[in-house]
């Protein structure tokens, strides 16, 4: 209850009738309370819807065909474009999207000097084999890789013994394949120490070794048809 003094205080001032808001007035008003719930709400659900896209694959590109290069240091982006371009252009649409794309993954340890980048690399090219994604496999090092991952199939399709380590016939020289050598690869630049480097993608390429992914159970890659089908355009002529 209010006391005494405040009713004397206040006793000839007039309390002012509240006014009636008009249907515009009260959306304003109730636009100013609640317009970063409904902004933060916003953001919330797009990145739910984000992650529901990941999740399906919405809207990200499906490769036909993937492709796992092994070496010492990454390919220049020039030469790995040309690659994965040389590749689609002997494949077939194979997930039914009305394009054919080749995936090219590489696994770089970079020597020696960077321990931290060749675990990186070692992990990923697990997950890789884990998975089953590579098909195909450009080496840089076809014995040192077959020792460590065992993952190889022999030229004629038939897979290694048990405990057998050897990468004997499972591999080819870029320059084995006419189909490979015959392929325009362009050159490839890239900075380095504020300098520009350039060369040949197709002689980089030349120093590799074309090998293709063996599976030892029922589980495969996606589409191990249309990749056998490749392979073997690949290998056209080749000299075993």
């Amino acid at each position: 209850m209010a006391s005494e003094y405040l009713k004397w205080k206040y006793r000839n001032e007039k309390r002012e009738e509240q006014r009636q808001l008009t249907p515009e007035e009260q959306r304003k008003n109730w636009w100013h309370y609640h317009k970063w719930h409904i902004a933060i709400g916003v953001v919330l659900a797009g990145i739910g819807v984000s992650i529901l896209c990941h999740a399906l694959g919405v809207g990200q590109i499906r490769p036909d065909y993937q492709v796992a290069y092994v070496g010492t240091n990454a390919l220049p982006d020039d030469t790995a474009a040309a690659i994965e371009a040389a590749f689609a252009s002997m494949g077939e649409d194979l997930n039914g999207d009305g394009r054919i794309t080749v995936q090219l993954n590489q696994y770089a340890s970079t020597g020696d000097t960077d321990a931290e980048m060749a675990i990186s690399a070692g992990v990923t090219l697990m997950a890789d084999l884990m998975n089953r994604d590579s098909y195909f496999f450009l080496l840089e090092d076809p014995e040192g890789f077959q020792m460590n991952y065992r993952s190889l199939r022999r030229l004629d399709g038939s897979l290694p013994e048990e405990g057998d380590y050897s990468a004997d016939g499972t591999y080819l020289a870029w320059g084995s394949c006419p189909a490979l050598v015959d392929m325009d690869l362009g050159s490839y630049s890239y900075q380095v120490a504020g300098k520009t480097v350039t060369g040949s993608s197709n002689e980089l390429a030349a120093g590799l070794s074309v090998a293709r992914r063996g599976f030892w159970t029922d589980e495969t890659c996606k589409y191990p048809e249309g990749c056998d089908a490749l392979w073997d355009r690949l290998m056209e002529g080749a000299v075993q």
